[in-house]
């Protein structure tokens, strides 16, 4: 929306794989955080990521970061973003990847580390685009 926005034109080549790779990050922060409440769920009938995943969480969470990753790829291509995007967008690559690979599902506090460290991928971004957009003016 902001990008509609500033730059006065609807452009779905350039809204839909972002907003697809909103989604995609949601699946891998919300199933990492689902795995905390995972006991709870059961006791309560709610039908979590985690549960439906289960030993699987890291292939379906690997699966989700290539859609994100490839997906904030096309937009930033699109857009004409500039390197300090895409080195961004290099650092959450290599988040995600430390976050599946360290990640310990049936560890609450693994877990609950591992979703707060989300964090860090919004300020990837938003500082790669901040910084992109100076050195395109």
């Amino acid at each position: 929306m902001g990008y509609a926005a500033v730059s006065n034109c609807f452009s779905p080549a350039a809204i839909l794989p972002l907003y697809l790779s909103t989604i995609f990050w949601t699946m891998i922060y919300d199933t990492i955080y689902a795995h905390q409440d995972k006991e709870d769920d059961i006791k309560i009938g709610v039908k979590s990521t985690a549960l439906r995943f289960g030993d699987e969480t890291k292939p379906w969470l690997t699966a989700f970061s290539a859609g994100m990753i490839t997906n904030l790829t096309i937009a930033g291509m699109i857009t004409d973003q500039t390197w300090p995007f895409f080195l961004a967008v290099g650092a959450t690559s290599c988040h995600l990847g430390w976050q599946i690979s360290t990640l310990q599902i049936n560890n609450r506090k693994d877990c609950w580390k591992k979703f707060n460290s989300n964090q860090w991928i919004g300020a990837f971004i938003l500082s790669g685009l901040f910084v992109g957009t100076l050195l395109k003016e």
